[in-house]
């Protein structure tokens, strides 16, 4: 069982570490667990006909990995590539891949309590990728889960992710 499952309106969960991050004005949140590490951006290498949010590839000590523009992905206006855009690196179930994101906040430790069920509305974010809300104080994270996020049929990575 997951951290995070929904089970009918409600959330069942544990306390569990998100690693947050940010795009545009919004943060989300995904599960440590799946970061393999974070790194500064640097341009892939760009692959012929792959969907328009899949930068391309970089080379990773010798593991080909796939690089996702999250804004991109979430239908976002185009930022800029700074010094504070980075890569998180995943590690799915034996599938190396690596998105971008405008900035990594922090890693935060919710509890149950902090944790709200999803509301049901359409995104550009399938709904079964959006595990819940949390907060803490002022602040709400939209937390995913990036292992479906990133076996989407759109994505165009390999199915066993």
């Amino acid at each position: 069982m997951s951290a995070v499952e929904k089970v009918g309106d409600s959330v069942i969960a544990s306390a569990r570490e998100y690693l947050t991050f940010r795009l545009d004005k919004e943060e989300y949140g995904i599960d440590i667990l799946k970061v393999q590490e974070i790194r500064g951006y640097e341009p892939p290498t760009r692959i012929a006909n792959a969907p328009s949010f899949i930068k391309g590839v970089v080379n990773l000590r010798g593991t080909i990995v796939p690089i996702v523009d999250m804004r991109l992905k979430f239908k976002c206006a185009q930022a800029q590539y700074d010094s504070f855009t980075v890569v998180i690196i995943l590690n799915l179930r034996q599938r190396i891949v690596g998105i971008v994101v405008d900035s990594v906040s922090d890693v935060m430790q919710l509890t149950p309590d902090d944790l709200r069920a999803a509301p049901e509305v359409e995104s550009m974010i399938g709904t079964d990728a959006v595990v819940g809300l949390g907060s803490l104080g002022e602040r709400m994270l939209i937390l995913l889960d990036i292992e479906k996020l990133m076996s989407g049929e759109d994505m165009g990575l390999a199915s066993d992710v």
